[in-house]
């Protein structure tokens, strides 16, 4: 959060925005620097009660609800906040307009005096925004441009996971990744994410594999899984959660290439946990799984996998070798199955077995079956 940046919260309705929001500004208060809730779907008593149930003390939070800019201005000249939240633009209006809150022109009118509020007064500001069934913020996509920073709270709906998720940020690295866990008694920050999203993992269920990924600068062992139908006349099904669907077909055509023919069966790829694979890296990973799932055989429990194929089955390698092999040591997994490139970043004593082909990977797999 740097002072006089306006930044864009963006998340579904009820995925925990205005709670995370909340329990940041009440932290920052209660160091001794000003900040400002304002909030135009709650009212104040609610937020009070909100903030009970979370065990947050809000003494030192400034506290407004109201839906009107021209109120926002006031309460800034006499509040002088470090910290500004407006949540949310879609209920938020400027009266000088005639149009009803979260028409287009409305939106943009309060982001442009947010805008000139961050920049003025040197406030570093908040915006929180809904996002549509799409997936994209509510709202003209010019936000997008002129805001410095885009920030997506996402939930996948099947677990009490929740992603923070840069995608934009001119002060810092995009693609960092904070983790929390929603709980009764509000939200709860995950200190070592890699345990949790394996907390409930099947060692020994086939089609299941451990691939050590990269979220921005953080490395983070995810469990993929795989789903392998019987042959099925006409199209088959292809499903894909968490993983980049184009990519999954093309590593289903590489496999058929290397030996091992899925395409007359349904497949169902998933990233558990709800996070996101869209790196190369999850490639041999993904492999390994659907092959496991063909064969009805586990991999190894102590295995993890990365990296990336090409078109020709070759296994290219990846960036952070080192980081996601300490990563996987950490928590237990003495074998990795990855890019020959990447086996002198091992820690001592990892059993590393190192790979050029996509070849090479399935008959070690069908060999150990």
């Amino acid at each position: 959060m740097v002072s006089g940046a306006l930044m864009l919260l963006g998340g579904d309705p009820g995925v925990g925005k205005s709670t995370l929001l909340l329990a940041t500004l009440v932290r920052l208060a209660n160091k001794g620097l000003p900040a400002l809730y304002v909030t135009g779907e709650e009212s104040s008593n609610q937020v009070r009660i909100r903030a009970e149930r979370l065990g947050l003390d809000t003494d030192s939070l400034y506290l407004l609800a109201t839906t009107d800019m021209d109120a926002v201005d006031a309460a800034l000249s006499s509040v002088k906040p470090r910290f500004l939240v407006l949540d949310s633009i879609q209920v938020l209006r400027s009266p000088g307009l005639e149009s009803s809150p979260g028409s287009v022109l409305q939106v943009r009118a309060v982001a442009d005096r947010a805008l000139t509020i961050a920049k003025r007064l040197d406030v570093a500001t908040i915006l929180v925004g809904h996002v549509t069934r799409e997936g994209t913020l509510a709202g003209p996509r010019v936000l997008e441009h002129l805001v410095d920073t885009v920030i997506y709270f996402e939930c996948d709906g099947r677990s009490p996971l929740r992603l923070l998720r840069a995608v934009k940020n001119r002060f810092g690295p995009t693609g960092e990744l904070g983790i929390f866990e929603m709980t009764e008694a509000g939200l709860v920050q995950v200190p070592d994410p890699s345990a949790r999203l394996l907390a409930e993992r099947e060692p020994d269920a086939a089609g299941t594999a451990v691939v050590a990924g990269m979220e921005g600068t953080r490395p983070l062992l995810t469990e993929v899984q795989a789903l392998v139908g019987r042959v099925v006349p006409g199209n088959p099904t292809r499903t894909a959660l968490g993983l980049d669907r184009a990519r999954v077909n093309l590593l289903l055509a590489v496999m058929d290439k290397a030996g091992l023919s899925l395409a007359e069966r349904d497949v169902y790829v998933n990233a558990a946990g709800g996070v996101k694979l869209h790196e190369p890296a999850a490639d041999l990973g993904l492999a390994a799984a659907l092959a496991s799932s063909l064969r009805n055989r586990p991999i190894r429990p102590d295995t993890v996998l990365f990296g990336e194929v090409g078109l020709t089955g070759e296994v290219r390698g990846v960036s952070y070798s080192a980081l996601r092999l300490k990563e996987a040591w950490r928590h237990g997994f003495r074998r990795a199955i990855i890019p020959r490139a990447a086996a002198a970043d091992a820690p001592g004593g990892m059993e590393t077995t190192g790979v050029r082909r996509l070849r090479e990977v399935l008959d070690l797999l069908r060999q150990e079956s």
